[in-house]
């Protein structure tokens, strides 16, 4: 008789805050485009060349609109030479010529060495010289330096720089290759057939994943719209079971959170089904947030699942009283939980097997790290016996950050792996969706939800630290501008859509994430501008001024977070 099968589930989430100043402003970071053309391409074809290989695919609604929006500009660019609301991109194309100015140049530079030198400059040797001229801190070229470089030099720059952006799959492609094998000089032709690729790059990712979706092989979620996190929304007071102690902001709570919730999950939900035609079955709530009243709101639009992690697992394991073997052996873990009567089933990754992945792996020879992934999955198919198949094992993370740490891209470590997972004979890679509907599995009821997030178990990332919560202050306080002037119905309809919209890029989770003094200054920097550009802007639609305070950073940073900050483990 054939042994059962474990249960396996892998989830990719995918998502980029809303990085251009409000709904038709410019680009004031390059990330959603370059992670199209590194990160979202060669996941989608990774998957294409593995069919027997299934897994859970998140994306943030406003991630979807701004990969659109790119592909719109750069054709427009291409086509009717209309400048992109990206600058880095109007100088790779050659559409903005190379600045005389030093600050412009200057700028030029840095913005080509954002990536991590390591995996995506010192690999390649045209590359790596170009950086050379800068100097022995080539981060800081002198001024004299700088006005003695040629025009060719940043062309040159501007070209590799997007080159080592490509992911693998891209890079076989005719382009990329003559591009490689021509190493410098690169001129105007060589500039419009750069431009052309990454056109037709992020151009397809919609319509790829949507293709892979619609075959059955990868199932497809989202968040709500803006990526908010909904239990904070809800109530500050979701933060008391994790972070009893942390200090709150000095407002009591955010103003109609939960009617907030409610316009982000019906935003997200109508940009879903307009770029995939379809309603999804679950929802990965920003950063894994969860709450008893986070999961109301998902069972009022009949979302069958949600997912968090293993902190958030743990501590609601012992806040229900849990049998104490059961929570020490983790085999609670291997099974979805249930809250009261609510017909939604919630999921908890392992933690430790996606930091893998996340942290660790990259450092490993692919082959390697990838029978370490499958031979942790065959120990909790040993350990789980006879009852194997009434379990399921969660990995979830981030799709796109890690990659930049391994060598080429992680290709060789989740082709091997996806190979591994599609032909194993103990092995069953599935959707959530498919197991909400598998009769096998039982659910385990509880009567309440220790709030947290995939981060620590806790909300500890987004809130409870000075920096944080005046931030908090900050988006409160906009709030009841927005309140006050929605109350007096003088907007049109049309700039109240907009203000609406604006609000809610607000109200992200990434702006959070950034404040404190454990990530680096240059990303502090960044975000906290965009935060309080955002909000100003928010004021500017309502016809009010700017409070001072927006003048004056939030936060300054000065950390040095692991993998730049973009992703933290799921444990300390």
């Amino acid at each position: 008789m054939a042994r059962k099968k474990l249960k396996f589930v892998l989830g990719w989430h995918m998502h980029q805050p809303h990085y251009r100043e409000g709904e038709n402003g410019s680009y004031h970071l390059p990330w959603v485009y370059l992670h199209a053309l590194k990160d979202y391409t060669d996941m989608a074809a990774h998957f294409e060349n593995e069919p027997a290989m299934r897994a859970v695919v998140n994306f943030a609604p406003t991630l979807l609109e701004q990969l659109d929006d790119y592909a719109q500009q750069i054709d427009a660019l291409i086509n009717k030479q209309q400048p992109c609301a990206d600058e880095l991109i109007n100088l790779v194309a050659g559409s903005s010529a190379i600045p005389d100015d030093i600050g412009a140049r200057r700028k030029i530079i840095s913005d080509c060495q954002r990536c991590h030198a390591p995996q995506l400059i010192e690999p390649y040797p045209a590359f790596a010289a170009l950086i050379s001229k800068l100097g022995e801190d080539a981060s800081k070229p002198t001024d004299e330096l700088i006005a003695q470089l040629d025009k060719q030099y940043f062309v040159d720059l501007l070209v590799w720089y997007h080159i080592a952006w490509l992911g693998e799959s891209l890079k076989s492609h005719p382009t990329a290759k003559a591009l490689m094998t021509k190493q410098t000089d690169f001129n105007s032709s060589d500039q419009t057939a750069l431009i052309t690729l990454m056109y037709e790059a992020i151009n397809g990712i919609i319509p790829r994943y949507k293709k892979l979706a619609d075959s059955g092989q990868v199932e497809l979620s989202m968040t709500p719209y803006a990526h908010p996190i909904v239990p904070l929304l809800n109530d500050f007071e979701n933060m008391q079971c994790a972070q009893p102690e942390a200090p709150r902001p000095s407002e009591s709570h955010y103003p109609d959170g939960n009617a907030r919730n409610h316009w982000h999950m019906r935003e997200g939900l109508d940009t879903y089904r307009h770029y995939f035609d379809a309603t999804p079955t679950g929802v990965w709530l920003s950063e894994g947030g969860i709450s008893d009243d986070a999961l109301d709101v998902l069972t009022e639009y009949n979302i069958k699942w949600t997912a968090s992690g293993q902190g958030v697992w743990g501590n609601t394991c012992h806040r229900s009283d849990m049998d104490k073997e059961i929570i020490y052996n983790k085999k609670a873990l291997f099974s979805p939980f249930k809250l009261n009567d609510l017909d939604i089933n919630v999921f908890f990754r392992d933690d430790g097997l996606s930091d893998f992945i996340g942290f660790e792996y990259s450092h490993w020879d692919a082959q390697q790290a990838a029978n370490d992934f499958v031979k942790h999955l065959e120990n909790i198919h040993g350990f789980l016996g006879e009852n194997v198949d009434e379990h399921v094992i969660s990995v979830v993370l981030d799709g796109e950050n890690a990659w930049e740490y391994y060598p080429h891209n992680g290709s060789h470590f989740l082709s091997k792996l996806y190979e591994k997972l599609a032909n194993h004979p103990l092995i069953e890679a599935t959707t959530f969706a498919d197991v909400c509907s598998d009769e096998t599995i039982k659910p385990i009821s509880v009567n309440q939800l220790c709030a947290g997030s995939w981060v620590y178990g806790s909300f500890s990332t987004w809130i409870g630290q000075d920096d944080k919560n005046r931030a908090w202050d900050y988006l409160v306080a906009a709030k009841r501008a927005f309140d006050e002037v929605v109350a007096t119905n003088t907007l049109s309809k049309d700039i109240l859509k907009q203000t609406e919209r604006q609000l809610a890029i607000c109200e992200g989770s990434d702006w959070f994430w950034w404040f404190g003094d454990y990530n680096s200054s240059d990303s502090v920097r960044d975000f906290d501008l965009l935060f309080r550009t955002q909000l100003k802007r928010l004021y500017t639609l309502l016809g009010k001024a700017s409070p001072d305070y927006l003048n004056q950073p939030i936060s300054v940073g000065g950390g040095d977070a692991e993998n730049s900050g973009t992703m933290q483990r799921g444990v300390n």
